[in-house]
């Protein structure tokens, strides 16, 4: 009798395929537009499932924010948010009022929607310029993105980077780490596996088989290898 494959059991959200929500410790996410004025980082917490860690900010109102930490950042340390505010290490300001050349993280792509990119640990976008009410920007992958002027994000860089360079010395605490990102810690290959595993396995030595490569058609479980290329669309002719 065969089995689902992993990419399967996967996209069936159950077991171990699922985030534990227990363990993470609630939104990070831009405050809402109209909260404005002068923070102080209270705390710096460790928050499973992110790769960067979380700053507690207080508000004059007794309000706490949870935001991305940026790099550099310390307890005590004070952040504006809001429009008119200093251009500190973590403020919130709009695009339009960040200079170029200047970093920035954790940004909006709609306004007030409380940030979506440049989130990760070590990331950081470049403000390159200012185009009437767009700002262009330029993302860590190294393409060009254009941004209204009213989006907010915060100034520096994401903390945490380098740290891929740590080794996790045990496959134990590998796979605990994982555990919290819902992702596997090692992939196991398919023709390493048996033929009821996967469809590439089996056989007296470790290889495919079968063309490895699919059409888009395919039932799911034997949607594995390189998909094939999309149809060309026919262009109108004149």
């Amino acid at each position: 009798m065969g089995k689902r494959i992993i990419s399967r059991r996967r996209g069936a959200g159950t077991g171990p395929y699922v985030s534990p929500s227990h363990r993470h410790h609630g939104a990070v996410r831009l405050p809402e537009a109209v909260l404005t004025g002068e923070g102080r980082i209270v705390e710096l917490e460790h928050a499973p499932g992110r790769s960067s860690p979380v700053a507690l900010v207080e508000m004059p109102g007794g309000t706490t924010l949870r935001l991305v930490a940026p790099s550099g950042a310390a307890t005590g340390d004070r952040l504006s948010v809001g429009t008119g505010g200093q251009l500190a290490r973590g403020s919130i300001l709009p695009l339009g009022e960040i200079p170029d050349g200047t970093l920035v993280c954790n940004i909006e792509v709609q306004p007030n929607d409380g940030g979506k990119l440049v989130r990760a640990a070590g990331t950081s976008a470049l403000v390159v310029a200012h185009q009437g009410p767009t700002v262009t920007l330029e993302l860590p992958s190294g393409s060009f993105k254009e941004f209204r002027g009213n989006c907010r994000a915060q100034v520096g860089l994401v903390a945490g980077g380098g740290r891929g360079e740590r080794p996790f010395i045990k496959a134990g605490k590998k796979v605990q780490a994982f555990r919290s990102l819902s992702k596997p810690a090692f992939k196991v290959r398919g023709v390493a596996m048996n033929p009821v595993n996967h469809p590439f396995g089996g056989g007296s030595h470790q290889h495919v088989g079968r063309p490895s490569s699919v059409s888009s058609g395919t039932w799911p479980g034997a949607k594995v290898g390189r998909f094939g290329p999309r149809k060309k669309k026919k262009g109108l002719r004149a």
